[in-house]
């Protein structure tokens, strides 16, 4: 299990990692929305995840949200680099009720993000503008190629759930092991 630990004037963070585990989460991020949304990520991704997370959401979730998002990006890169003998590219797409959200990635070792869900106001406390900023943030410092894109959806909670899980089945997916592929690029080196 890989660790590390983020501390500014805004948040204390503490996040242990196994890309390899079974989808078990200990989560207390101070957001009750954004623990149920990465719950649900790490049961889905197969990934398992403690976090704890002190931070200043007497002004705003806005703080904690994105440097969660960091210190995960960042561990998600360090146990994937270099890529060799994994698939790299993943997709999914995820059915929540009335809403369907696609994620197609890339561990490309290159981030990028298209963001496209159709949410704004809020869900219960939480600023869905926050969604956004916490899949920046994780794309950036992991360094992959992501797409999530709203394909169909009325309710706010359904969609961003949907993006949670689209991100964690695409991921699951691209981190297969495939023995034939060696380095999976024509550069031979991601």
């Amino acid at each position: 299990m890989l660790t590390k630990t983020r501390k500014t004037k805004e948040t204390d963070i503490t996040i242990s990692l196994d890309m390899n585990g079974s989808g078990k989460s200990n989560i207390h991020t101070g957001v009750g929305f954004l623990d149920h949304m990465l719950e649900s990520f790490s049961k889905h991704s197969l990934i398992d995840l403690n976090i704890s997370c002190k931070g200043d959401i007497h002004i705003d979730d806005h703080h904690s949200v994105e440097d969660i998002g960091i210190v995960l990006g960042c561990l998600v890169g360090e146990s994937l680099y270099p890529i060799k003998e994994m698939e790299r590219f993943g997709s999914a797409n995820i059915v929540m009720d009335e809403a369907c959200v696609s994620c197609d990635l890339d561990l490309s070792n290159r981030p990028f993000l298209v963001y496209d869900l159709s949410v704004s106001g809020k869900v219960g406390n939480f600023d869905t503008e926050l969604v956004e900023e916490f899949f920046r943030a994780f794309v950036l410092n992991a360094r992959i190629s992501t797409h999530i894109v709203e394909l169909r959806g009325k309710n706010k909670h359904h969609i961003i759930e949907a993006s949670f899980k689209s991100l964690a089945v695409a991921i699951r997916r691209a981190t297969t092991k495939n023995m034939r592929i060696g380095i999976p690029s024509t550069k031979d080196v991601l």
